[in-house]
């Protein structure tokens, strides 16, 4: 019932024009647990492990210079998280920007993205 709910809930969101997408906020501090379900923020800080970890294998890895994009699919969105390494250079990269978007490329929320893949 949950997840048919959600499900209702993406597609209108879907559906809604957006505004211009703005960078989610950058959490300083690296998540120390993962939860089932979480505020899509948590995942600013987190490592490529843990991202997995979380939402299991992704759909695509990209590795550019220091950056790395992890993309993960859900039922009727894609999750992109952004990983570099910290701003003293080398260390372990972590999540620094999140964007969600619906299958034809228009932003949805990445909060409601998150909880969809969760529960696929």
């Amino acid at each position: 019932m949950r997840l048919h709910f959600l499900a209702v809930i993406l597609f209108v969101a879907a559906c809604a024009p957006r505004p211009a997408a703005t960078p989610a906020p950058v959490n300083p501090a690296p998540a120390a647990t993962v939860s089932s379900q979480h505020d899509h923020r948590t995942v600013n800080g987190m490592t490529a492990g843990e991202l997995i970890q979380h939402f299991g294998k992704p759909r695509l890895q990209i590795v550019e210079g220091e950056g790395t994009k992890l993309q993960f699919a859900g039922p009727n969105c894609v999750l992109d998280v952004f990983l570099y390494p910290p701003g003293s250079g080398g260390g372990t990269p972590r999540a620094t920007y999140v964007d969600a978007h619906n299958f034809q490329g228009a932003t949805v929320d990445a909060q409601a993205c998150s909880y969809a893949i969760e529960g696929r």
